[in-house]
């Protein structure tokens, strides 16, 4: 039997966590640009220490909050995947799991959860059935787009402090760096936004349905 399950308190933690995240990377981008911007990055140049006591403290702080953002987050994916089986099921093109393991298949996971995310909202909306509106999707793709433009920037950010051996590969290494934490911020802005849109739409259609139901 299929039940509606509540995704509000799932989406208040997601949106604390994402303003956590905001925060951190605020902080380590300007600890980052604070050495760019000196004169210990000319005169004092080490590839093995260059920054370790400011950011080995700040970078585990944001990784341990970026994985419990992560759990949060694709556990109130999961839930709202759950309810759009009870509105609109055989408009999911992907059962449930997918919700899940979706986020952990190397390359495809920068493409399937939005495919989920986008038939969760056409379950979510008052007329499941109908066309996409105009611009309908814009939040979700907008989010989508940029969280991969982070997901891809850090990457290579991450590649070039690996390989980095002189001033110069460090300070391009760090410009990408900064550069990805400035889309890491906007992808995380749109993410509220879109945590907070999809759950306001499946409470509005839950609750317009309970009287129904009963």
């Amino acid at each position: 039997m299929l039940v509606l399950r509540n995704p509000n308190g799932l989406s208040y933690a997601v949106m604390v966590l994402l303003a956590g995240n905001i925060v951190f990377d605020v902080l380590l981008g300007a600890i980052e640009l604070r050495f760019l911007l000196t004169d210990v990055t000319t005169d004092y140049f080490d590839p093995a220490v260059f920054g370790a006591l400011d950011l080995n403290v700040a970078y585990s702080m944001a990784y341990t909050l970026f994985v419990a953002t992560g759990i949060v987050f694709i556990v109130w994916f999961h839930r709202l995947r759950k309810n759009a089986e009870v509105w609109a099921g055989d408009l999911q093109s992907r059962k449930p799991g997918w919700a899940i393991g979706g986020w952990f298949i190397p390359i495809g996971n920068l493409w399937i959860p939005r495919g989920i995310a986008a038939d969760i909202w056409r379950a979510s909306r008052w007329q499941p059935y109908a066309a996409d509106g105009t611009r309908e999707l814009t939040l979700l793709n907008g989010w989508w787009t940029v969280w991969v433009a982070s997901v891809i920037g850090d990457r290579i950010a991450s590649q070039l402090y690996k390989r980095a051996e002189t001033l110069e590969a460090y300070v391009t290494a760090s410009y990408w760096s900064l550069g990805g934490y400035a889309l890491d911020i906007v992808a995380a802005v749109l993410a509220v936004l879109f945590v907070r849109r999809l759950t306001s739409m499946q409470h509005a259609k839950a609750t317009g349905m309970i009287p129904a139901a009963q």
